[in-house]
């Protein structure tokens, strides 16, 4: 069987299919040189090869990501959470808000609840929904939320469905090596309601809550960063996204916070799932249940002999009969085991009969319907898809109705801000930064009907060409730049795949002259850029190439595994326990990394030599003299590049331990104060020593990252100088390459990993993206629609590497930028037109008072770790930086009200 199964499942189902359903599948195909962004009828095009097609009735919910829902048990009332500090309560029937509630505050402990109530209930603005969490008391006149900082905020529910914000309770400290604050997750009450049982995410325990006093009465030790929880008779059962604890002489690795987890010993990710079961009479963890990877949403049958355990991280649900705590089945939320990694099923719910369990596939847009009785699950079967939103991360079932909700966390913006003077007025751009969930809200449809929607699924996430990318080579074929199958024959041999931080095509290219940019959001133009100017001419001009990823934990993931897990997905509150874009402590967690692995996994499987010059590598700059106070700033570190001097020690050292082996350990990856061009002369040093013994490795990963810059702050690189350093080290790293022996047979990616740090008229997801090489065309305006998996999926065309996974099989090979004809002319590179230590002044040096508040707001930003600078703030100062403090700010591409994301 192949990765086509699931299209040729609902092919014939859409045969068979009544023709009473009208929705018209062309409706779904976009033009290849298609923006990403909102479409007509509510469609919808993602940047990441997926169409949105959404069943029923979709309620908008710009600037949050829902991620959890609860129905009261009257049915009037419905409540959503998620990246915002709002409860949102909704009618179930119209489909709109009925109010936004505050989260109540933390009073001092030494207040009794009765106190408490008296008292003035303190708003808390930086509080927001957990993983999951959310529930009415069985009276319905409570609901408790999950906090991310460690409490559980409680609301009252009035008689006429009124909400108001009661109190919250403070969880005792779990006291993790790097995090004191507990992270509760997932939430159940007990049968009356007088206890809550927690999910203590980070200590690993469940708590069991007095609910007249909030006093924790009980703990339990659970699995390894718990999820959700379900009571049935007199047990819990919790889920463990990471599995069992680990035992001594396991093999682990790093899951946030100082704590750990099991891994396997080739791609070091988490290597398991479970679900432990709590006797809630004698106390004690009576079992521990393998299941699949990253085991999250629970759902018991309404008669409950069963337990469904959804996988997220293995595409699978665990069917658990609970009357003797065993896997009586393993059904598959996709097809077929053949078809790739990417269903993501991670909540679940049952129908009031047991005769039908509806799944919410996250990575597929899709509501997955199963056919199953509670006493034979063995016959447990999938019987049909309905498209939903992107990424649903939240199910319930509306029995009264015969309607599904389901929560989806992410979404595309619709309505810009007015944008007076810009060159293109109309435009409809965003920052990444603009969270837009929704929630989809539909009747349960007849079974005549699902084919039909299943259909849609398939062709939404592009089965065809997921069929496309599994094909077998052809014999005989001759050789190619870019093979039409994988493979079959290649032209390149080497592939050099560069990632950078965090820019937006206007940002660079918006005033290049041709193709689709808007100069007025122009900040890095030919004066600071030159050889990004010059490569987008002299080879392909990339102006409709997008990033999967938002921000850099994130996109990290998508620009080395062309994924991002349910785990990453459910982590933008805060990133509790980690911030995993692998570049620094607490920023490895192999919770969040694809089961599927990475490119470089998938590489050295095959065989293929790799060189990582600092991806996923945490950075160790220091001074060589062991007495010195602090760290090197980027004058030290720029002045020890520059004069060749050894008083600067420069290192890293492997988030993921596969890495060691393939990575140099004197190069650095993150870290603002190494200039760019210490990377570049690394790169082109060992370059040289390869020409020397005339090899060189088929596949070479470069982090690039200056373009980042450090804002305005003293003693740091003015963003001009930022850039223009990073530009001298791409044209540079270019130029030795094409001038070296390997050049003839070598192909050149470069693109950011995220577009977190800037706006742009098309869409917040649009990036600059380059190709170089002898095969690459040669002065042309490319439009075709890529984004950072179709660099993966040409990467693997090239080197004849299967797709890992959904994403990048149904990613679009990049052939439009390449010939079979090569022009070998090398590049030389554009010499900066910025001095590279240009340094930012002393804000007692500034006259502008604008411009001086944002120097002082600079120097209090932390530059030392990846992102930890909220983007809206740095790229308003970025914008003044470049545009003087009169130009009015683009605003209506960057939301006004980003949160600081990543910590």
């Amino acid at each position: 069987m192949c990765g086509s199964s699931f299209a040729r499942l609902v092919l014939v189902l859409f045969v068979a299919a009544s023709s009473c359903f009208s929705y018209r599948i062309s409706s779904a195909q976009f033009a290849a040189d298609e923006t990403v962004g909102p479409k007509q009828d509510g469609q919808g095009m993602t940047p990441v090869n997926q169409v949105l097609t959404p069943y029923g009735r979709q309620l908008d919910l710009p600037g949050m990501r829902p991620q959890a829902l609860a129905l009261s048990p009257s049915g009037r009332i419905l409540v959503t959470s998620g990246k915002t500090n709002e409860l949102i309560v909704v009618d179930p029937v119209e489909a709109n808000i009925k109010q936004r509630v505050k989260l109540p505050g933390v009073l001092p402990e030494e207040r009794s609840q009765e106190e408490s109530k008296q008292a003035v209930v303190p708003t808390d603005t930086r509080g927001q929904l957990s993983y999951t969490g959310l529930l009415f008391s069985p009276a319905g006149d409570r609901i408790y939320m999950s906090d991310v900082n460690g409490s559980i905020k409680v609301f009252d529910v009035a008689a006429d469905d009124t909400v108001s914000p009661a109190f919250a309770w403070k969880l005792p400290a779990a006291n993790a090596p790097r995090r004191a604050a507990e992270i509760p997750s997932g939430l159940a009450l007990s049968q009356e309601g007088s206890r809550l049982y927690v999910c203590g995410n980070l200590s690993n325990q469940l708590l069991e809550i007095d609910t007249e006093t909030g006093k924790v009465l009980r703990t339990f030790p659970v699995g390894v960063a718990p999820f959700d929880v379900v009571l049935i008779g007199n047990k819990a059962y919790v889920s463990n996204w990471g599995g069992r604890r680990p035992k001594q002489g396991d093999l682990t690795g790093p899951a946030g916070r100082g704590t750990t987890v099991r891994v396997d010993p080739v791609k070091h990710i988490a290597s398991e799932g479970s679900v432990s079961v709590v006797d809630l009479g004698s106390g004690e963890v009576v079992k521990e249940i393998l299941t699949g990877l990253h085991a999250s949403g629970l759902a018991a049958s309404p008669e409950n002999p069963l337990l469904v355990c959804c996988n997220a991280g293995s595409d699978t649900l665990s069917l658990i009969d609970t009357r003797t705590d065993t896997v009586v089945k393993t059904v598959w939320a996709k097809a077929s085991p053949a078809d790739l990694l990417g269903a993501g099923p991670n909540a679940a719910a049952f129908d009031d009969e047991g005769e039908r369990l509806y799944v919410a596939n996250g990575s597929q847009n899709a509501v997955a319907v199963f056919e199953l009785e509670e006493d034979e699950p063995e016959d447990t079967k999938l019987i049909g898809m309905i498209p939903v939103g992107w990424y649903p991360g939240a199910i319930l079932v509306d029995d009264a109705r015969k309607r599904i909700v389901t929560a989806n966390i992410k979404g595309l913006a619709k309505e810009p801000k007015p944008y007076n003077g810009g060159a293109t007025p109309d435009a409809k751009g965003f920052n990444t930064h603009h969270y837009f969930g929704t929630l989809s809200l539909f009747d349960i449809p007849l079974d005549e009907l699902l084919p039909s929607l299943s259909e849609r699924v398939s062709r939404n996430m592009r089965a065809p060409r997921i069929a496309d990318a599994l094909l077998p080579a052809r014999e005989n074929q001759p050789p190619r730049a870019i093979p039409e199958r994988i493979g079959e024959p290649s032209l390149i041999k080497h592939v050099i795949y560069i990632i950078k931080e965090n820019r937006t095509y206007d940002q660079v290219l918006g005033s290049l002259g041709r193709g689709n940019g808007d100069p007025s959001l122009c900040i890095f133009g030919p004066q600071v850029t030159p050889n990004h100017h010059k490569l987008a001419n002299d080879f392909v001009l990339l102006d409709n190439t997008y990033c999967c990823g938002i921000l850099s934990a994130d996109g990290h993931q998508w620009s080395t595994t062309a994924f991002s897990t349910d785990y990453m997905e459910k982590s933008f509150a805060g990133f509790p326990r980690s911030y995993p874009d692998g570049m620094g402590v607490d920023e490895d967690d192999a919770l969040a990394y694809a089961p599927s692995g990475f490119l470089w996994d998938n590489a050295l499987k095959k065989g293929i030599t790799v060189r990582n010059y600092g991806e996923f590598m945490g950075p160790e700059v220091r001074w060589r003299d062991a007495s010195k106070k602090g760290t090197p700033n980027f004058l030290a570190c720029y002045n020890a590049w520059k004069n060749k001097t050894e008083d600067v020690v420069f290192g890293c050292w492997p988030s993921v331990e596969s890495l060691r082996p393939i990575s140099p350990p004197k190069y650095v990856g993150w870290n603002m104060s190494v200039p760019d061009q210490y990377r570049a002369d690394f790169v082109l040093n060992e370059l040289a020593e390869f020409e020397k013994q005339g090899e060189y490795p088929q596949l070479v990963i470069i982090c690039l990252p200056n373009d980042h810059t450090s804002g305005t702050s003293p003693r740091c690189p003015t963003p001009a100088a930022c850039m223009a350093d990073n530009d001298l080290a791409f044209g540079r790293i270019v130029e030795g390459l094409s001038h070296s022996k390997f050049w003839n047979e070598m192909a050149v990616f470069a693109i950011e990993d995220d577009p977190q740090a800037g706006w742009d008229h098309v869409s917040g997801y649009r990036t600059i993206a380059f190709c170089a090489s002898p095969y690459a065309k040669r002065g042309e305006l490319v439009s075709t629609q890529y984004n950072t998996t179709s660099v993966i999926r040409t990467i693997e065309q090239i080197l004849g590497l299967p797709p890992m996974n959904q994403f990048d099989a149904s990613a679009t090979p990049m052939f439009d930028c390449f010939q079979d004809a090569p022009n070998k002319a090398p590049y030389d590179a554009a010499k900066a037109l910025v001095p590279l230590d240009q340094m930012n002044p002393d804000p007692k040096a500034i006259d502008d008072p604008i411009l001086k508040q944002d120097a002082i707001v600079s120097s209090t930003l932390n530059f030392r770790e990846i992102d930890r600078a909220p983007e809206d703030v740095l790229n308003q100062i970025l914008w003044r930086a470049m545009h003087g403090s009169r130009d009015p700010y683009p605003a209506w591409a960057v939301s006004e009200d980003v949160e600081d994301d990543d910590d």
